[in-house]
């Protein structure tokens, strides 16, 4: 395979939180990688040709291969690079339903938190966008609502970050021990969110001295070596290419997908999003590859987890 063809490229924008967990992530494998940056709010008419419509951030690209969800970034990063490991315990299915939790009522509450407590001075697009796409179609009301309960917001947020304090007690440098692996990289964008974004968040933080020691070493672990990419390249290096995905559907699919077979797809959730449409390329418990073709990228093969989005046959 050619150098263009594995090329790790990342779609993505520096303020991100959920980037900043993938750009921690290629950091522990000391991958290098090419960075696009993309708009922080839609329209993002460079991304769309890849991507179909899924407009959140941050989005991998493997030469034709499209992976969305920071989830389905992880698991490809492990398979195709698979030391030094994301995994370094045994504990491999715990470390992933974790990361469930980690990437929904933590995430969730932390942006609760730092939308709440910013209240007016929020931009009104950005308030429109993020408040739709995380609270709901009644995202005004639920942006007052987290406005006034910021005490309980915050009393929520102290009490996992002391039980992830006392994990790091012993002195360990990592969650899990000596070695660096992926639920370092899932929890600390939601700590690195909330130290960044809210105004009270270092002096919570401030309490809890074996998480800042642990934060420390997380973030000095870096983001691997990158250089930039002009997102026009980066549309170009698709249409040159193939995608390498196999083709194929495991056995006993719950919703009788097979090869070829066009689906939508977008997040479980009501946050307002355009569906992606595509024919099923490859599909198992974990992951689901669509294949989609535009006049601007050519055939690409879009990744997305199998948790946490809905696949409907069209």
């Amino acid at each position: 395979m050619s150098d263009a063809a594995s090329e790790i490229i990342l779609h993505n924008y520096p303020q991100s939180p959920v980037a900043e967990k993938v750009r921690v992530a290629l950091g522990i494998k000391r991958l290098g990688w090419r960075d696009v940056e993309i708009p922080r709010l839609p329209p993002k008419p460079m991304l769309t040709p890849l991507t179909g419509g899924y407009r959140r951030t941050p989005v991998m690209q493997i030469g034709a291969d499209i992976y969305c969800d920071s989830q389905e970034i992880v698991r490809e990063l492990e398979r195709r690079h698979p030391n030094p490991t994301y995994m370094p315990t045994t504990e491999v299915g715990l470390m992933w339903a974790l990361s469930r939790w980690t990437d929904g009522a933590f995430f969730d509450l932390a942006v609760k938190l730092v939308l709440g407590s910013a209240g007016d001075a929020l931009p009104q697009d950005f308030a429109e966008d993020r408040g739709r796409l995380y609270l709901g179609a009644d995202w005004a009301e639920g942006l007052k609502k987290a406005n006034a309960q910021l005490p309980h917001l915050v009393s929520q947020m102290r009490a996992p970050l002391s039980w992830l304090n006392m994990q790091l007690r012993d002195g360990r440098p990592f969650l899990l021990g000596t070695e660096p692996a992926a639920i370092d990289a899932q929890i600390y964008y939601v700590v690195w969110f909330v130290r960044g974004r809210w105004d009270g968040g270092p002096s919570m933080l401030s309490e809890f001295t074996d998480l800042v020691r642990w934060e420390t070493n997380v973030r000095e672990l870096g983001h691997g070596p990158y250089s930039a990419m002009s997102p026009e390249d980066a549309i170009a290096r698709a249409k040159s290419l193939d995608p390498v995905t196999p083709k194929g559907v495991a056995s006993n699919d719950p919703q009788g997908l097979t090869v070829g077979v066009p689906v939508t797809v977008h997040p479980d959730v009501d946050g307002g999003e355009q569906p992606v449409e595509g024919t099923v390329r490859y599909a198992d418990a974990e992951p689901l590859a669509v294949e989609r073709t535009s006049e601007e990228a050519g055939t690409v093969c879009v990744h997305f987890p199998r948790a946490g989005y809905r696949i409907d046959i069209s």
